[in-house]
């Protein structure tokens, strides 16, 4: 943002504070009208012919938009990711205390990796890691949906679960 003396351009089209247009002139007579009314003159869009520049007080503008920001960001909605891990040969009980934390994790409206992790030759058998993440995808679907499909990723098969929005 180009303020005052850092604008370099002959002739501006200048807008005052409430926003008339007030014409094209000289960047010197620009200059002179913001100072007259102790205001600043700012480039606003200075790819246009000739540069627009509107007159107000920089300092108060910055404010606004900081105050914007940070209005905007209070209002973003952080998700956070939790992971479960469990092996392709898991036991009943150890999967229903990974669906419970998993269940858990949705209800708190996070989402939920689901990694199956291999170890020596386990890989060579991806299609019991795929039914363990098929079953837990089912056993959660009332609460979420599958976000990203179980995949291999190296020596872990990953699966991404949602929340469902109600």
């Amino acid at each position: 943002m180009l303020v005052n003396e850092q604008i370099r351009a002959k002739e501006v089209r200048v807008i005052d504070p409430d926003g008339n247009q007030l014409g094209i002139m000289s960047i010197r007579d620009a200059l002179q009208k913001a100072a007259e009314r102790n205001l600043d003159l700012v480039a606003v869009s200075l790819n246009a012919k000739p540069p627009v520049c509107r007159i107000m007080d920089v300092g108060k503008y910055k404010f606004e938009q900081s105050k914007r920001e940070k209005e905007a960001r209070k209002n973003q909605k952080t998700i956070t990711i939790k992971e479960v891990k469990v092996r392709p040969n898991i036991e009943e009980h150890d999967f229903q205390v990974k669906l419970r934390n998993a269940r858990r994790f949705l209800q708190a409206g996070g989402k939920v990796k689901v990694t199956v992790m291999f170890r020596g030759r386990e890989i060579t058998h991806p299609e019991l890691g795929q039914k363990l993440l098929n079953r837990m995808a089912e056993d959660v679907a009332d609460l979420g949906s599958v976000e990203r499909a179980p995949k291999v990723e190296g020596r872990n098969m990953v699966m991404i679960l949602t929340p469902k929005s109600n």
